[in-house]
C-alpha cells in the first residue's frame, strides 16, 4: 500500500510498478491525484483520507488490505520484480517475523541505504526463528509487515505523526514478543525526489527523536534527546519546541519497555556512536 500527498508525478512513474493489488490512501492532496489514479489506474484502490494522517494514513490501508501481509511503499519508491513474492515465502516460514526490512536500494545508480546497511550489520544477531538480523527499525518505503501484528501493536501514532515514525512501532512489536528481521534478497526500489523542506526535516527529526523518547524510553533518553536538540542549532530548537506542544498527549500514551528490549534498543544505540 501507498501513502501519498500532492505527488502525482511521482506516483505516475511509481504504479505501474507495483504488484497488484495496490491500495492508494491519499492524504488530502490538492494537485488531483485521486481523479488522476482512477482515471489512469482504475486497479488501484484509491482511499480519499480528505486530510493529511502523516504516517496513520498507512493504518488505514492496512486495515483495509485482506491479504496476510501488507508490503508499503512511498510514492517514489517501488519492489523489485519477485520481491514480493519472496518476502510472502519468508515471512509464510517464520510465523514470528512481523516486520520484514528489505534492501533498499536508492536512485538510478543503486546505492544501498545507509539504513539498510546499518541493518545488514545489527550488533544484536541472528536470532533461531529469524530468517536475517534482528533489528528494532526499519525504512517504511520497504518494509512488508504481517497484518495481524501491525494492528496489534497500534500501526503508526499521531503523536509522531510523520517522519522517524517507524522506532516507536518498531520497539512495540518487540514488546509484544514478535521479531523484526532483515532479509538481504528482498529488495526494494527508492528514487527520492530532493527534499522540498530540508531545514523542515530537520525540524521534524529532533522532535520526533524526543517525543519517540517520552513515549517509550527512561526518562535518562529523554534527557540525551532534548540536549541533543538544543545543541543542534535553530532546527534543533524549533523541534525541542514544538516537540514540548505534544508532551500531554506523548505523557498519556507512554509505556516504558521491556527491560530486554531497552537493552536491546541501547546496544544499537551504542553501535550507531
Amino acid at each position: 500500500m501507498v501513502a501519498s500527498k500532492d505527488r502525482l508525478r511521482a506516483l505516475a512513474r511509481s504504479l505501474p510498478l507495483h504488484p497488484r493489488p495496490v491500495i492508494l490512501v491519499d492524504n488530502g492532496s490538492t494537485d488531483g491525484t485521486p481523479a488522476f489514479v482512477r482515471k489512469h489506474f482504475p486497479d488501484v484502490q484509491v482511499v480519499e483520507a480528505g486530510t493529511n494522517l502523516g504516517a496513520p494514513a498507512r493504518n488505514v490501508g492496512v486495515r483495509l488490505a485482506e491479504t496476510p501481509y501488507v508490503a508499503f511503499a512511498d510514492d517514489d519508491s517501488w519492489w523489485a520484480p519477485g520481491a514480493l513474492d519472496r518476502a510472502a515465502d519468508v515471512l509464510d516460514a517464520h510465523p514470528r517475523l512481523a516486520v520484514l526490512g528489505a534492501r533498499v536500494l536508492v536512485g538510478p545508480e543503486e546505492r544501498l541505504d545507509p539504513v539498510s546497511e546499518q541493518m545488514s550489520s545489527s550488533p544484536l544477531g541472528v536470532e533461531p526463528d529469524l530468517p536475517g538480523p534482528s533489528v528494532l527499525g526499519f525504512l517504511a518505503c520497504g518494509v512488508v509487515v504481517r497484518r495481524k501484528a501491525f494492528l496489534d501493536a497500534g500501526g503508526f501514532d499521531d503523536v509522531i505523526f510523520f517522519f522517524g515514525e517507524e522506532e516507536r512501532l518498531a520497539v512495540d512489536l518487540a514488546a509484544r514478543g514478535w521479531g523484526l528481521a532483515y532479509v538481504d534478497d528482498v529488495v526494494a526500489h527508492h528514487h527520492p525526489s530532493p527534499s522540498r523542506d530540508p531545514r523542515g526535516r530537520q525540524v521534524l527529526a529532533a522532535r520526533n527523536a524526543v517525543l519517540t523518547a517520552v513515549l517509550r524510553r527512561p526518562w535518562r533518553v529523554v534527557a540525551r534527546r532534548s540536549f541533543d536538540a538544543l545543541r543542534g542549532g535553530p532546527a534543533g530548537w524549533e523541534g525541542l519546541r514544538t516537540a514540548v506542544r505534544r508532551f500531554p498527549r506523548a505523557l498519556a500514551a507512554r509505556r516504558e519497555l521491556p527491560l530486554a528490549v531497552e537493552r536491546a534498543r541501547r546496544r544499537l544505540e551504542r553501535a550507531d556512536g
